[in-house]
């Protein structure tokens, strides 16, 4: 498959603690485990980011549906729940 889009993101220090920044965007910012998870959660996790990803390409989706549906959305809106825990 060709992609159509490559981005890179780099992260550097400790893994969830520590600092990201993506690549030929504005997104430069700290990462903290998240408080539930013993950190101090002064910083953008993983789950967060993948969240907000999930909900705008979801989004995006929808509205591609409904314009070759031709329904009109209004003000339409999709969330993204990620979690994290334990296999068991």
């Amino acid at each position: 498959m060709d992609a159509m889009y490559t981005t890179e993101a780099l992260a550097t220090g400790a893994g969830r603690n520590g600092h990201a920044t993506v690549k030929d965007s504005d997104l430069d910012f700290t990462l903290a485990i998240p408080k539930e998870m013993g950190g101090s959660g002064e910083g953008a996790n993983p789950e967060q980011l993948f969240a907000a990803g999930y909900a705008a390409c979801f989004h995006s989706a929808l509205q591609a549906v409904a314009r070759n549906q031709k329904v009109e959305l209004g003000d339409s809106a999709v969330g993204a729940r990620v979690g994290i825990g334990k296999q068991g």
